[in-house]
């Protein structure tokens, strides 16, 4: 893979972060759950922080070190519904739950394929984060689909 792929991959990313950010932050405001606002909240904050590193990455502040050999296969993930705000809380938060999955997936490849200690470095923390925020709503999820478990 050349520069220009990587920056595309690296610009998909910040449209799923971006996505991310809005569907969080609209949860945490349309939340009258004081734990479920918070989560939410908390999980766009990050999203932000996501976004930004990756968008210093693409604007070229911060300089890109890949093997241009490999195939991370980023696109088996691209078409995927909207999230909407209308969707039930247990089949948006399930959404959410694959769509932090695949990010997680997606930071522990490139990471895999930087070429740059620091790099490396900052795309795995990416996937800890992505993986951190899976399990998170995984938590919430199993809460709200099987409520008998209280």
């Amino acid at each position: 893979m050349k520069t220009d792929e990587f920056k595309k991959i690296i610009k998909f990313a910040v449209s799923n972060e971006i996505e991310a950010y809005e569907f969080y932050k609209g949860v945490s405001d349309k939340s009258q759950d004081t734990n479920l606002k918070r989560t939410f909240a908390e999980l766009a904050e990050e999203e932000a922080k996501h976004r930004k590193f990756l968008e210093g990455l693409t604007s070229g502040k911060t300089q890109m070190h890949f093997d241009e050999t490999k195939d991370y296969k980023v696109s088996q993930s691209i078409e995927k519904p909207k999230l909407s705000l209308s969707m039930k809380p247990v089949d948006a938060i399930a959404l959410a739950v694959k769509n932090e999955e695949e990010a997680m997936e997606m930071y522990a490849k490139m990471a895999d394929f930087s070429t740059n200690a620091e790099q490396k470095k900052m795309f795995q923390s990416l996937a800890r984060m992505e993986q951190g925020h899976k399990v998170k709503l995984e938590d919430t999820f199993t809460n709200m689909a099987f409520p008998e478990a209280w």
